[in-house]
């Protein structure tokens, strides 16, 4: 038996391990978080809608007046500000026939939730579920207002957040398109999945833009057309504070589309995805773990054993901390607009030092954060992480910032920054500053 072991493990060492379970779950025709551990959909989300339906049930909460002024009920109940608003009118979403450059859809958010709307369409939320990731619904404000009923999960939403444009599972993205003028994404010439790595030069095609001044392009606020097979598409010069020139913006809770919002809401996302695959694939790993040592007749243990375990761990672990330290971030112009309502509002959020330091400290020259390395540290789903995995993480992280060498991976981050971010996180991070004790 025990030499029947090595070849097994042998044969499922590294990367085989996680390709031999992927092939299983693909046999049964479903992706690998529908599989158990995860269960995705058979899972029941313990998320902010849970608490907002409960209230809404109770009576404690109703959608009274318009439109607007049930959006902001909403978003006043998921604690999401509406100075995050950023309006994007390409048609590239569940409301898709709703859109147009004159009517665009608007997304607010919070470090756990995400909020859709187009004027006289359907409100759509993503929370953020500690141990299931981006959970997806979508209802009609009215007829919550007039009969109160079950706010329930969209699985439409996957076809895309599922499977299309995130690897493995549930995911959050932003895409940067060529629209037309009437909001029609020209999609054979291309489309692009945009995050904190996106060159400045590509981001928000099909999006509406504000607060920037600089003089570098990118590809918001003007439309994209055809001459015959080319794509015809130059970008704007135009810098505008509001948008009042492009639609009605009385229809909206702002004129404006913010630019640090974008620039913090493409963050986020890569770094949500992030630890939504590190979560997903550690938790798969040590249920394949549990199925070996019970073939083996061994003690069932939690803690990496096997090569394809330890593998899939190490993997998991620079993802997350890549994400977390902005390592591959593309460099910012100057020109972002600084102390907006959006900033304001974004700073205050989370936990400062005595100094007066946080890691929502906005930079905009060059880089977005003056301390780089993510807010999302704070977040449920770091905090949920797998014990082994999140140790692993922290102590990964211990070693980047007190690392002093040249040639260190994260080595683009200068000495005096690493301190004040490692100082920042024993002050303000109960679990970094336990795990960091005495090292």
């Amino acid at each position: 038996m025990h030499h029947l072991k090595n070849n097994i493990v042998a044969r499922l060492g590294g990367a085989a391990a996680a390709l031999a379970l992927a092939a299983g779950a693909r046999a049964q025709s479903n992706p690998d978080y529908e599989q158990p551990p995860v269960a995705y959909s058979a899972t029941a989300p313990a998320d902010a809608l849970a608490a907002l339906q409960a209230r809404i049930a109770s009576g404690e909460l109703s959608f009274a007046g318009g439109e607007k002024r049930a959006l902001q009920t909403l978003l006043a109940a998921l604690g999401v500000p509406e100075e995050s608003q950023m309006l994007v009118f390409s048609k590239t979403s569940l409301q898709r026939g709703r859109i147009r450059p004159e009517r665009p859809r608007a997304l607010y958010y919070s470090d756990s939730v995400y909020v859709g709307w187009v004027p006289g369409g359907l409100m759509e939320v993503t929370a953020v579920d500690p141990q299931l990731g981006p959970v997806f619904y979508s209802f009609d404000v009215t007829a919550v207002r007039d009969a109160a009923p079950k706010i329930v999960r969209d699985t439409d939403c996957l076809r895309c957040h599922g499977g299309n444009f995130v690897r493995e599972i549930p995911g959050v993205f932003a895409r940067s398109v060529f629209s037309d003028a009437g909001g029609e994404p020209l999609l054979r010439h291309g489309t692009l999945l945009v995050d904190d790595e996106t060159p400045f030069a590509q981001r928000w095609g099909g999006w509406y833009v504000t607060g920037y001044r600089g003089g570098e392009p990118h590809r918001g606020n003007v439309f994209a057309s055809e001459r015959g097979d080319q794509l015809v598409f130059t970008p704007t010069e135009v810098r505008p504070a509001e948008l009042s020139a492009f639609f009605e913006t009385a229809a909206y809770l702002r004129p404006t589309s913010d630019v640090v919002a974008l620039l913090v809401f493409e963050h986020q996302l890569a770094m949500q995805n992030s630890l939504t695959r590190a979560a997903f694939s550690c938790r798969r790993m040590i249920a394949y773990q549990h199925g070996l040592q019970l073939t083996f007749k061994e003690p069932e243990t939690d803690e990496p054993a096997y090569d394809s375990v330890k593998s899939v761990f190490a993997s998991a672990v620079q993802d997350v901390v890549d994400h977390l330290l902005f390592r591959g971030a593309a460099a910012l112009p100057e020109g972002i607009v600084a102390g907006g309502d959006f900033e304001k509002i974004f700073s205050r959020a989370g936990p400062r030092t005595g100094a007066d330091r946080s890691l929502r400290d906005l930079k905009l020259d060059g880089q977005l954060f003056a301390h780089r390395c993510s807010h999302l540290i704070y977040s449920e789903m770091f905090r949920a992480l797998p014990e082994q995995l999140k140790s692993r993480i922290l102590d990964r992280l211990h070693d980047a910032l007190t690392s002093r060498d040249p040639k260190d991976r994260y080595a683009y981050l200068p000495a005096e920054e690493k301190e004040r971010i490692r100082a920042i996180l024993v002050e303000t991070h109960p679990e970094a500053r336990a795990r960091w004790s005495g090292k």
